[in-house]
C-alpha cells in the first residue's frame, strides 16, 4: 500500500506533468504543514475520534513521503532509507528485546540516546533539543535535560517561589522589551513548577484551552445575538453560571 502513495507523490512532483504547487515545494515550505498535521493527529486522539485519527495519520504519513521524495530528488536519501534508519534506531534502543540482554526502561533509553548524541559530536546536556518545537514543550525538555545533570530544584517549592520573583520583575519592568523578557522568564518558571508537580505543561494548557473554548461558546449560546452587547459584569455572571453548570 505504501508503494501506491510513493507513486502518487512521484507523479505529483514530476516537473513536466505533475502538480505545479507540489513541484514548487521544498523542505522549508512544507515543514509548517508537517507540524500542523502532527497537531491534528493529537487533536483526534484527544477527542477519541478514531475515523478522524485514521485520516490524520494518513495526512501525517503523506508528509513523511513528501519530505522523502524531495530528499530523493536532491540525492540525499529516499523513503526506504528513512524506514531503515528508524528501524535500526528502534532495535538499537531496545537491546533487551533485540540485542543480547541488558535492561530496558526510560533510563536505559535516555542513556542510549546520550551515547548517540556523543557519537555525533554533541556533548552538551542540552544538545539536540529541537529549536522548532513549540516553546512550551521545548522549555519542558530543556529543563528535564538540565535536571539530569543535577541542575534542578530539590522540590516544587523552588520554582513556586521563582514564580513570585518573576511576577515582581514583570511588574517592575520599564520597557516593552523588558516586559517581554520577564514574561518569558515567568512562563519558563511556570513550566518548571508544572514539571516538579508531575504535570505535562503542554497537556495542561491544551486542556485549559479546551475548557475556555467550551465555556465561552456556552456563553455565546446562552446570550444569542445579544452577546456582544453584554457588559463585562454580565459576561462574568454568565461565565460563572456556565462554570456551575459544568460542575
Amino acid at each position: 500500500m505504501i508503494d501506491r502513495l510513493v507513486g502518487i507523490m512521484a507523479r505529483l512532483r514530476d516537473p513536466d506533468t505533475g502538480c505545479a504547487w507540489d513541484v514548487a515545494q521544498g523542505f522549508e515550505s512544507i515543514a509548517p504543514y508537517t507540524i500542523e498535521e502532527a497537531y491534528e493527529v493529537a487533536d483526534a486522539i484527544a477527542r477519541r475520534d478514531m475515523p478522524e485519527l485514521k485520516d490524520e495519520l494518513g495526512d501525517l504519513l503523506l508528509q513523511v513521503v513528501f519530505h522523502s521524495r524531495i530528499a530523493e530528488e536532491a540525492g540525499y536519501f529516499a523513503l526506504p532509507d528513512v524506514v531503515a534508519a528508524v528501524s535500526d534506531k528502534m532495535e538499537r534502543r531496545h537491546p533487551h528485546i533485540f540485542g543480547d540482554g541488558g535492561t530496558g526502561g526510560s533510563a536505559a533509553w535516555e542513556q542510549i540516546k546520550a551515547s548517540e548524541r556523543a557519537d555525533k559530536g554533541s556533548v552538551g546536556a542540552l544538545d539536540g533539543v529541537a529549536i522548532g518545537l513549540p516553546a512550551l514543550l521545548r522549555a519542558d525538555k530543556l529543563q528535564r535535560r538540565a535536571a539530569r545533570t543535577g541542575f534542578d530544584w530539590p522540590d516544587a517549592n523552588g520554582p513556586r517561589a521563582k514564580i513570585d520573583e518573576e511576577i515582581a520583575e514583570v511588574e517592575s519592568a520599564a520597557s516593552a522589551d523588558a516586559i517581554e523578557d520577564e514574561i518569558g522568564d515567568l512562563l519558563f518558571s511556570v513550566v518548571n513548577w508544572a514539571r516538579k508537580l508531575g504535570v505535562d505543561p503542554e497537556a495542561a494548557l491544551r486542556r485549559a484551552n479546551g475548557k475556555f473554548e467550551r465555556r465561552f461558546s456556552a456563553m455565546e449560546r446562552e446570550a444569542g445575538p445579544a452577546f456582544k452587547g453584554l457588559t463585562l459584569a454580565e459576561m462574568e455572571s454568565s461565565w460563572q453560571r456556565v462554570k456551575r453548570t459544568e460542575g
